[in-house]
């Protein structure tokens, strides 16, 4: 089963691909993930300050050898990046793997990138975006399905058919997700011809992960029941833990609500408020239908090691 060709392009030990939270893939959260032997991503849109985020990479860099990716989010933003600036900086600190996430990138900040000679993975959300991205000369792409959590798109095709119609439909490596969190979803995801997986909701209820233990434990004691969608309606669907929060914005979309409305519930602040205080109904928290199979919270690498051991069993027992 392994290696694959992902593997291969990034120089991972393991055919995973740490999904990019934000306020939460700051540099301990990503090296820890790095020296698991998957991919940790910075989530270059936490950063306000550019001296803070190149003191990032630095911190990555000096905590693993192991490769590790910054992402560049294109989605609209309430106070907009200078991405090009970020891409200098990376440079700089020799980062070798950009991820961007969101809207179709600008051929310039494409160009950018291919000239730093950085391998260039793009996340989207359906075939169509997949093969735009291919043209422009990504060297991989991500796809999730509707299961996963945060954003999910307009789309609403599932992890089962979405991975193998982008795999069909493009000749570059397709990262797959939308409900891994264990051997078995693993290798659903690279039976369908993924070169790899993108994890999410596995990786946020870790040790590691920088969230707050209340709120760890809540996620744990969910059910697959318990998500839904949320800002359908303005545009920027995200599949999110079902709290109290989350159920007002939904009433508040129901009545016609804009995103002023919304803002409080599902704002950024609010997210960052529930995971260092333990307020569980601070904020909303993006999060998987997969949620459901997770029993319990372990380190990263322990984690990791046991999907793979898992996914060999089974790939062993059907053969």
């Amino acid at each position: 089963m392994f290696p694959t060709k992902l593997q291969q392009l990034l120089g991972i030990e393991l055919p995973i691909i740490g999904g990019t939270m934000m306020d939460l893939s700051t540099a301990p959260f990503v090296s820890a993930i790095s020296k698991a032997g998957a991919l940790g991503i910075i989530a270059s849109a936490i950063y306000r300050d550019e001296n803070t985020f190149r003191n990032d990479l630095k911190a990555v860099r000096d905590a693993t050898d192991r490769p590790f990716g910054v992402n560049i989010n294109l989605f609209p933003m309430m106070k907009k990046l200078n991405n090009f600036k970020y891409l200098d900086i990376m440079g700089e600190e020799g980062v070798k793997i950009v991820e961007t996430s969101g809207f179709s990138p600008p051929e310039d900040l494409v160009a950018r990138i291919k000239s730093a000679g950085m391998i260039w993975m793009h996340k989207c959300v359906g075939v169509r975006y997949a093969k735009k991205a291919e043209s422009m000369g990504a060297d991989a792409v991500t796809v999730v399905g509707y299961e996963n959590g945060g954003a999910t798109g307009n789309l609403n095709i599932g992890t089962l058919v979405l991975v193998p119609s982008t795999v069909d439909a493009v000749s570059i490596p397709v990262i797959g997700g939308g409900g891994v969190v264990d051997g078995r979803t693993l290798l659903a995801v690279l039976s369908l011809g993924a070169s790899g997986a993108i994890v999410g909701t596995r990786l946020l209820l870790t040790e590691e992960s920088p969230i707050h233990p209340r709120l760890k434990q809540a996620l744990v004691d969910a059910t697959e029941l318990d998500t839904d969608v949320v800002m359908r309606s303005v545009g920027f669907a995200h599949r999110v833990w079902m709290n109290e929060p989350a159920k007002k914005a939904q009433e508040i979309e129901a009545k016609g609500g804009g995103i002023e409305a919304l803002y409080p519930y599902v704002s950024g602040a609010a997210a960052k408020r529930m995971f260092e205080t333990g307020d569980l109904q601070a904020g909303t928290i993006s999060c998987s239908q997969a949620v459901g199979l997770i029993k319990e919270i372990k380190p990263i690498r322990e984690t990791l090691l046991e999907m793979v051991d898992q996914a060999k069993q089974i790939q062993a027992r059907l053969g």
